[in-house]
């Protein structure tokens, strides 16, 4: 059967209508308590953009030295709260160890998380060192910081994993 060329297959297109009502129908019951339709309470609205970006962030001293004893950790800990808060970083979660910091920061998407890290281990160093000079002459080479870092984000499923993790370190 040959059909002229302007005939058009109207149940072909009803079909596919049908499908493509059936399958918005299918998609707005089934997914209305979906994972992606969740609400997330901590977003940001910035100027045509929504966000949240969270990091877990590591850094240790060089050669692991024990630097942060008798009290030092509390100023290290104001200090940085001061530094983030200059550079537009919200610290939810901070542990001074003797040997390394623990931070579950939230930033802008503007931030470039390696300069911010590099201000962050720059400015305590320097800090550190105007301050308690006896503790550049007790590091080996005068370095505070090893170069390296971690840093790992953190979905809003488990921040309160991240968080627990980081208040529950101890010496």
């Amino acid at each position: 059967m040959n059909k002229p060329p302007h005939t058009r297959d109207f149940s072909r297109e009803c079909a596919a209508a049908i499908l493509a009502f059936s399958g918005h129908l299918w998609y707005n019951m089934h997914m209305e308590n979906s994972n992606f339709n969740q609400s997330v309470s901590n977003v940001t609205h910035g100027r045509g953009y929504v966000y949240l970006l969270q990091y877990h962030i590591v850094w240790c001293t060089k050669y692991r030295k024990q630097v942060f004893q008798d009290g030092l950790e509390e100023e290290v800990k104001a200090f940085l709260k001061k530094t983030a808060e200059s550079i537009d970083i919200k610290i939810d979660a901070m542990e001074v160890m003797p040997d390394h910091i623990h931070l579950l920061v939230r930033c802008k998407p503007q931030c470039r998380l390696s300069d911010a890290i590099k201000i962050l281990k720059g400015n305590i160093a320097r800090w550190l060192f105007l301050k308690h000079p006896e503790l550049k002459a007790a590091l080996w080479g005068g370095h505070l910081w090893n170069p390296s870092y971690f840093v790992v984000t953190v979905s809003d499923r488990n921040t309160e994993q991240v968080r627990d993790y980081i208040l529950e370190q101890t010496c």
